[in-house]
C-alpha cells in the first residue's frame, strides 16, 4: 500500500458536544485517532475567533475535527465513546457552559456517517439510554475554522488549570474507564 492509499482510507469526523478542550483531550487518547482539531463549525461567519463564539452570536459550536484510521476504529465506536463523554440530552448546555456554542451535534461528512448517527440516535432513543430525550442536532458539515493557536491541545498544556482539573480530567478518566480497549497503545 502507498502512502496515498493509506491517506485515501482516512476519514473526517466532527463533533461538538460542549468545550472543545474536553472533546480534543480525550479523542486524543483514541487509538486510530491520526489527528483532532478544536474549532468552530455551523455558523454564519466566515472565520470566526473564539471570542466571537464565546459571546454567542455567531451560531458556531465548539466542535474537534478527527481524522481517524477506520480500519482501526469506526465512526461508530468514536460516535458511542462521543456520547458517552458528554450529555447528549441536556440543550446547548454542558456543565456550566451555557449557550448554543455548547450544542450537542454531529456535523456529517458523508451521507454513511449521516445515516450512521441518526440510526444511532434512533436505537439509543428507542432503548432508553438516557432518562431524558437526546437533543443531539446531526447535520452534513459546513466549512470547519480551526481555533487560534492557544486552543490546540490545551488539555496537556494546561493541566494545573481549574477548568481542566474539574471539567476535563474527569471526561478523561471516563473515557480512560468505560474504554480502556480502545486507548492508544503507550497513551
Amino acid at each position: 500500500m502507498t502512502n496515498n492509499d493509506k491517506l485515501a482510507a482516512r476519514e473526517t469526523a466532527i463533533l461538538a458536544g460542549g468545550c472543545f478542550w474536553c472533546l480534543e483531550a480525550v479523542f486524543k487518547e483514541v487509538e486510530g485517532v491520526e489527528s483532532v482539531t478544536s474549532g468552530y463549525i455551523g455558523g454564519r461567519f466566515e472565520a470566526p475567533t473564539y471570542q466571537q463564539v464565546c459571546a454567542g452570536g455567531t451560531g458556531h459550536a465548539e466542535a474537534v475535527q478527527i481524522v481517524f484510521d477506520p480500519a482501526v476504529v469506526s465512526y461508530s465506536d468514536l460516535l458511542e465513546i462521543f456520547f458517552v463523554i458528554h450529555d447528549p440530552t441536556s440543550l446547548n448546555r454542558q456543565g456550566n457552559d451555557i449557550g448554543t456554542q455548547y450544542r450537542s451535534a454531529i456535523f456529517a461528512t458523508t451521507e454513511e456517517q449521516l445515516h450512521t448517527a441518526l440510526a444511532l440516535i434512533e436505537h439509543m432513543g428507542e432503548a432508553r439510554v438516557y432518562p431524558s430525550a437526546i437533543v443531539t442536532r446531526v447535520d452534513r458539515a459546513e466549512t470547519f475554522w480551526p481555533a487560534e493557536e492557544q486552543h490546540h491541545d490545551y488539555y496537556t498544556r494546561n493541566t494545573d488549570q481549574p477548568y481542566c482539573q474539574y471539567v476535563v480530567a474527569p471526561k478523561i478518566a471516563k473515557f480512560r474507564a468505560k474504554f480502556a480497549s480502545r486507548r492508544r497503545q503507550g497513551g
